[in-house]
């Protein structure tokens, strides 16, 4: 698959998602076979205003091919602060008008920007002036109603390279069933690749959605937590008709021990713990005995105890 002439060995991506996709969890996406991972969401004004925190997101180095994704509202913003995104050598930048939070749409940001198709295309002209590197966008099916095809449209005429689609609403949020019809109509009508998104738990799901909508690839989110396998497995999917084998609940805690492991030393016991909990608590669900060993995991602020607990467990259910 290729996006603005950059070749990917695999169409089948890590979704950005904020708070979760940071360094550690893209690096361990990349090992089991992520075509592309993406940045946690970049603020264009937090780089505007040279906020250090912001610009801590987009350590990317040595994890390509890897897009950094920024949001905002304000196209000049969203231009002038491309140079200073490169200094971080991004393969594509992408920018998010899908995010669904409150405190993101509250500024005008993310998928409230479906409100204002014009302003859409505005945003994404001015990025792909500045950029050097490809643009492409993630967006919604609309805010209340149904204005993907549009959007998608205008994006494109405007210099988008690719867009991602996420089949829901605003209104939605993470609720109820993904319209895959969403896809598949801007799939018919785009000239550039699209990739699809929503609902994409499993291998079979990732599967499905390429095979129903045609799309160019997929983009895994939540189905990623957990369970970075998903992205070797759909790939073997895809290929071989059958995924060979699953992870043991053992390879899983094992995993999740190495996560943290690589959390503490990358941001320090304290927050690396405190940032492991809901990425444990991922790897163990539907385990036996889970729900006690996330109770006791979510009080536990050390790794000595939390290497003791897991190691104890894996013991237990082997």
């Amino acid at each position: 698959m290729k996006i603005g002439g950059i070749e990917l060995k695999s169409n089948i991506f890590l979704a950005p998602m904020a708070g979760i996709t940071d360094r550690v969890f893209r690096g361990i996406c990349r090992d089991m076979g992520a075509g592309m991972v993406y940045s946690e969401m970049v603020s264009a004004k937090g780089l505007y205003y040279n906020d250090k925190k912001t610009a801590s997101l987009m350590d990317i180095k040595g994890q390509s091919p890897c897009a950094v994704q920024i949001f905002g509202s304000d196209p000049d913003i969203m231009a002038e602060i491309i140079p200073k995104v490169m200094k971080f050598s991004p393969d594509i930048i992408d920018i998010n008008m899908g995010c669904p939070a409150p405190k993101i749409v509250n500024n005008g940001d993310g998928s409230a920007l479906m409100k204002t198709p014009e302003l859409m295309g505005r945003i994404i002209r001015a990025v792909a002036d500045a950029s050097p590197v490809p643009v492409t966008v993630k967006f919604r099916k609309g805010w209340e109603t149904d204005n993907s095809l549009l959007c998608a449209h205008i994006l494109e005429e405007n210099g988008a390279a690719a867009v991602a689609v996420h089949g829901r609403t605003r209104k939605e949020f993470y609720g109820g069933k993904a319209d895959w019809n969403v896809i598949k109509r801007i799939k018919a009508e785009l000239k550039i690749p699209v990739i699809g998104n929503g609902d994409l738990f499993s291998a079979h799901d990732a599967a499905r959605m390429l095979e129903y909508t045609g799309c160019d690839g997929v983009m895994i989110a939540r189905g990623a937590q957990g369970n970075p396998w998903i992205f070797k497995q759909t790939d073997e999917l895809m290929n071989s008709g059958e995924i060979s084998a699953y992870p043991t609940a053992a390879e899983k805690l094992q995993t999740a021990l190495m996560h943290t492991r690589l959390l503490v030393d990358s941001k320090g016991e304290n927050r690396g713990i405190k940032e492991a909990r809901k990425h444990i608590a991922w790897y163990i669900k539907g385990m036996r005995g889970a729900a006690e060993i996330k109770s006791h995991i979510f009080r536990i602020s050390d790794y000595a105890t939390i290497e003791n607990t897991l190691s104890e467990y894996i013991d237990k259910i082997s």
